[in-house]
């Protein structure tokens, strides 16, 4: 797990990692100090896409305080993964997605908004971070095509899902804001639940052409192009 491990110091933020080249992920936005915001943009980060429904993109009384000069630096695009007024949302996904299982259901059902997260991806200024509310699973979505478009391994790129997993995991234990549905899992509960996400997203990772599902859904081979010059460098197959 150590060659993907790449988590970042950002202040406040939470489940954030470096995921190849100069595209990160995370967590909620909201999270970040304006230390964090500083050390985002040392680190070459312009722009944010933000995955997340417009209900879920607000402040809450523990979220830290950020001067607007702060956040103006950066450039925020907001492309949501799905539609949670669809017809056959609830019967996918429940409330939310929150599980490996719904991956190709939501590239199914939403490849008009999926494709826009990639035209943003690879048209975004400077280093940009993905982000949608725990950094796990409409994040978890979006990286493993990425990954699978870098080269990963279906191992590595497994590695980065567990890893996303853990993170938001371990901000269930230590968070001043508890989880109206989650909660931390530790000993056979939280190995149980690692054994049962990574055979479902391994199972949909290998169902999964990547590529070719990006030009079905009208992502130009260029941006596709953009994509892999921006991943490349750092990914590593373990």
């Amino acid at each position: 797990m150590t060659d993907t491990d790449r988590g970042v110091p950002w202040e406040g933020a939470v489940n954030a990692r470096l995921l190849a080249g100069d595209i990160y992920r995370m967590g909620r936005s909201e999270w970040l100090t304006a230390a964090g915001w500083q050390q985002a943009y040392d680190d070459g980060v312009r722009t944010i896409v933000d995955l997340r429904n417009d209900g879920e993109r607000i402040r809450r009384p523990t979220d830290p305080v950020v001067p607007p000069e702060v956040l103006a630096r950066f450039t925020v695009l907001h492309r949501p993964t799905e539609d949670p007024a669809h017809e056959q949302f609830g019967a996918v996904f429940g409330c939310y997605m929150a599980h490996p299982r719904s991956y190709l259901d939501c590239l199914r059902l939403f490849p008009d908004k999926i494709v826009e997260v990639f035209r943003a991806l690879a048209g975004a200024e400077g280093a940009v971070v993905i982000n949608c509310s725990a950094g796990r699973d409409r994040t978890g979505l979006v990286s493993m095509l990425l990954l699978q478009l870098a080269g990963a391994t279906v191992q590595a790129n497994a590695d980065h899902y567990e890893l996303g997993l853990r993170g938001i995991n371990e901000w269930h234990r230590i968070s001043p804001y508890p989880h109206p549905t989650e909660r931390h899992l530790a000993g056979d509960e939280l190995r149980e639940r690692i054994a049962d996400t990574r055979t479902a997203f391994i199972a949909a990772l290998e169902r999964l052409d990547a590529e070719a599902y990006l030009l079905a859904a009208g992502l130009a081979s260029e941006d596709i192009r953009r994509l892999r010059a921006r991943m490349a460098g750092p990914v590593r197959n373990g």
